[in-house]
């Protein structure tokens, strides 16, 4: 992707000097109250799970095929794809062709969850979606979601394709999120229900899950990451719910809703990635994941002395943070492609 000489991006972070008042990070902002619809699935039933893994459910067809692994509660307080795959589960859904894999990585964090603090019950002791690169998962490291993804690593590594299932804290459209390796942009593409496809290299913080060696090496295998709406929304049950039927209806023999049919999409590449500098990172409006900026050098966000613009036209605010904690990823930018690679 280049650009012409009219085009050429801005700088995403300014400096700019200020008065020593003004350098005082502003006062903390509580959370806002969040509307909560919804209520974690009671999965007694799949905790010991069928194939030596807890948790793990695991279905083989007749007829060869692929592979195909569904995954939900990476995220402990992100239930909605853990609905999904308990009613799948209860409706006794089965392959017809290849392997159908059900995982629920994190119930021990969704244990956690209280209403009155919905967040907490994000982890047990860190985000289980930074810890999926080799050096991490072979290292002397412990720690409950280190522990158990160790323990998920080999329905991982023979996976096909996977679609791991996650919501969001902030307003957002849904959008699948893929790496950049062709296998897994090209999935994207088909995920019906979902109308934007972004492409990323993932966080600095840690490697999540969908770019683990075994999706991002270039090879036939593929993952994707579902950000299918908002947290404990009903329509995000229902939009995850599209989203898996049009990736194992074909296995399982099932027809395909048409409104999970894939539909044209925005097809987007992150090219900038704002991680908070500071405690005081503050966004210039409560904007919108989703949200197009039409002119470029547009002031986004404060990070202390740092102004955060856009660098170029037409950028697309991906899942903006809100309340960003310094060292967590805040914002990426994002532009439209012709194609996808």
């Amino acid at each position: 992707m280049t650009c012409g000489p009219d085009e050429t991006p801005l700088p995403v972070r300014v400096t700019r000097p200020t008065p020593f008042l003004d350098r005082l990070p502003p006062p903390a902002q509580p959370l806002p109250r969040w509307r909560i619809d919804l209520t974690p699935p009671d999965i007694t039933p799949w905790r010991a799970g069928n194939c030596g893994i807890p948790g793990v459910m695991h279905y083989e067809g007749r007829r060869p095929g692929p592979h195909i692994v569904c995954v939900s509660l990476i995220h402990g307080n992100e239930f909605s794809g853990a609905i999904v795959l308990d009613r799948l589960l209860r409706a006794r859904i089965r392959p017809r062709s290849g392997r159908l894999s059900f995982i629920f990585a994190n119930p021990e964090a969704m244990d956690l969850f209280d209403p009155r603090d919905p967040v907490r019950a994000r982890c047990v002791d860190e985000d289980m979606n930074r810890v999926w690169s080799p050096a991490t998962l072979d290292s002397a490291r412990s720690a409950h979601e280190l522990d158990r993804a160790r323990v998920l690593l080999p329905v991982i590594l023979t996976a096909d394709r996977l679609l791991d299932l996650h919501s969001m804290l902030w307003p957002g459209d849904p959008l699948v999120l893929s790496g950049l390796a062709a296998a897994g942009r090209q999935m994207a593409q088909r995920i019906g229900g979902i109308t934007t496809a972004v492409a990323d290299q993932g966080h600095r913080s840690g490697c999540r899950l969908i770019d683990h060696p075994r999706f991002s090496d270039g090879g036939p295998a593929a993952a994707c990451l579902l950000e299918a709406g908002q947290h404990w929304h009903e329509s995000t049950v229902n939009r995850a719910m599209q989203a898996v039927m049009s990736l194992i209806g074909p296995c399982c023999g099932l027809p395909v809703p048409a409104t999970a049919a894939p539909v044209p999409q925005r097809d987007m590449v992150v090219t900038n990635v704002v991680t908070a500098r500071t405690g005081a990172f503050r966004f210039v409006a409560p904007f919108r994941g989703g949200q197009v900026l039409p002119a470029r050098g547009t002031l986004v966000a404060h990070d202390g002395r740092d102004e955060i613009r856009t660098p170029y036209d037409r950028c697309m605010l991906v899942m903006p943070n809100l309340r960003p904690a310094r060292g967590h990823t805040a914002v990426r930018f994002a532009r439209a492609v012709s194609s996808p690679a």
